[in-house]
């Protein structure tokens, strides 16, 4: 009598096999939080020169407040990054405008926090969720 062959994985193989997801999980998982900060945070700059196009074209016209979609990060749907433009002052060389991390939003307590541009072209950040902010290259680095 010839017993029917069967294929199936042994306990060995499917241990070995849970063992590689996990250690690739361990990687993988921050590695791809990391990239989706750093992604929100291009928008955020993006945002930034984008409403400074239009704040640099409507200076004529008195315009204060930014229109629906220049005034959040991204563009279209979830605004995780509100922008405003702030008065003018001494320094900034006629404006200033923030984009602040949504209360709610993924990036509430990153510690690149509010991301400012102004019209002389100077780039900073405020303090962050821990209260202070990274160095400037290191939020607005896009490479």
């Amino acid at each position: 009598m010839k017993r029917p062959h069967t294929s199936a994985f042994t306990l060995l193989e499917l241990m070995i096999t849970l063992a590689i997801v996990a250690a690739l999980a361990v990687f993988a998982v921050p590695s791809y939080r990391s990239h989706v900060a750093r992604t929100h945070r291009i928008d955020a700059a993006s945002a930034l020169f984008r409403a400074a196009q239009f704040v640099e074209a409507a200076a004529s016209d008195g315009m204060s407040a930014l229109p629906p979609g220049l005034d959040q990060a991204p563009q279209l749907g979830t605004a995780i990054y509100g922008l405003h433009v702030l008065p003018a002052g001494d320094a900034n060389g006629g404006y200033s405008i923030e984009a602040a991390p949504s209360e709610s939003g993924p990036m509430r307590d990153d510690p690149c926090g509010i991301f400012m541009l102004d019209a002389t072209g100077l780039r900073s950040n405020k303090s962050g969720a821990n209260g202070s902010a990274p160095p400037s290259a290191e939020c607005w680095n896009t490479s």
